[in-house]
């Protein structure tokens, strides 16, 4: 049977009853604490023990890096033993990483735990949730999807004041380990009551079928252009938007104006994906590329004034929001769910790494050329280039 056939074969799993609510729920929990902790306690950190911010956000950093490597092999492992014990580990594994984060004697200690923390991250956060969406819901995965990314939306909101309110009575230590705590009563005891042990006994029998199916996928020049589209395209949107402070105050908005402008991206974000769904299936990859391109053109060629910036970087930030449910539907509509978490691991690994290496991407090309303008004019030329590779892609599926 042809690899692309033998992947539609599966039908949706069926969600449980309460399944996208707790996954709601733990999303958002484990992205506040994973991810938006960290960012937020930068300060007190470096404050406490000395060490260099850039150092602190590196140990990070180097942690996404390890999240998109690992996050190919918990595809695999979501395939062949369903998601519960995948992410019940993740959840047992972060609580560890947080807790070592919070003993962290030194800084090469400290790394480490954020590397430990990188391969939780890749078994409880987006991608295998994605995975889970796509095969209790099948063809109707659209609207749980984009539910499930607006609940994770808020988790910067309620974490990063939440880690700033812990660290002032408690020290940075005091709150990873509380942190840790929650996490742990949180996602554990959800991902074990709602999530499958196994998956069904169909797609247990066929898995030597859609192991060689998925490999040939994987291999493919349709599945590798796409990847790469969809890389270069999150490289431009990240490594703008995350460099949108300094970018605006070059333009001439003051830091508190700017810090504004950040948030108008969040608040973006949530917007594009309330629309990604009206969008007509086969025009959201083309669309969303070519609204990145328009967006950060805007960013480089505008000088002012400051609001009209502003606005074109909460544009950004909606097609940030499109790009993260294109994300996470494009390898089930043109490949099926079979084997899903094999493929959408595979798919994810670079993006992720996009997202990690994006902040400092963007200071070294502004570096490199001299301004953040210059900077934003080099990702507008990433982003033609990906919205041009979109039209060929729309002409040729469509």
């Amino acid at each position: 049977m042809p690899a692309r056939a033998l992947s539609r074969t599966l039908a949706a799993e069926g969600a449980p009853r309460g399944g996208l609510a707790a996954l709601c729920i733990t999303q958002t929990t484990a992205w506040g604490i994973l991810y938006y902790a960290l960012i937020a306690a930068v300060g007190p950190i470096s404050q406490d023990t000395g060490w260099d911010p850039a150092l602190v956000t590196g140990a990070f950093s180097a942690g996404l890096l390890v999240s998109a490597a690992a996050g190919i092999a918990v595809g695999r492992l979501l395939d062949r033993t369903g998601p519960r014990r995948v992410m019940l580990t993740g959840s047992v594994v972060g609580v560890l990483a947080l807790l070592l984060v919070a003993a962290a004697p030194s800084l090469p200690v400290f790394l480490a735990a954020w590397l430990l923390a990188g391969t939780a991250q890749a078994a409880v956060l987006y991608q295998p949730a994605f995975t889970v969406i796509s095969r209790w819901y099948g063809p109707a995965r659209i609207r749980p999807l984009t539910v499930l990314t607006l609940a994770a939306g808020f988790a910067s909101t309620i974490f990063a004041p939440t880690t700033a309110a812990l660290s002032a009575p408690f020290g940075w230590r005091g709150a990873f380990t509380i942190l840790a705590g929650l996490l742990g009563l949180v996602t554990v005891p959800l991902h074990a009551r709602y999530l499958n042990r196994t998956w069904s006994p169909a797609a247990e029998t066929r898995a030597e079928e859609q192991s060689t199916a998925a490999r040939a996928i994987r291999r493919s020049r349709d599945f590798i252009s796409l990847q790469a589209l969809m890389a270069l395209l999150g490289l431009a949107l990240y490594t703008v938007t995350l460099n949108i402070i300094p970018l605006l105050m070059e333009k001439g908005a003051d830091y508190t104006t700017a810090t504004l402008g950040l948030g108008c991206i969040g608040a973006g974000q949530v917007a594009g994906r309330l629309v990604f769904a009206a969008i007509p299936a086969s025009a959201r990859l083309p669309a969303t590329a070519a609204a990145a391109a328009f967006s950060i053109l805007l960013l480089a060629f505008l000088p002012g004034p400051v609001p009209v910036l502003i606005a074109a970087g909460t544009l950004a930030g909606a097609v940030r929001g499109c790009q993260t449910l294109l994300q996470a539907t494009l390898v089930a509509e043109r490949w099926g769910t079979g084997n899903l978490g094999a493929l959408q691991g595979a798919f994810a690994a670079p993006l992720t790494a996009v997202a990690a290496l994006a902040p400092v991407a963007g200071t070294a090309v502004a570096a490199w050329f001299g301004t953040y303008t210059a900077m934003a004019w080099a990702m507008v030329a990433a982003a033609v280039t990906a919205a041009a590779a979109a039209a060929v892609d729309w002409r040729r599926t469509g």
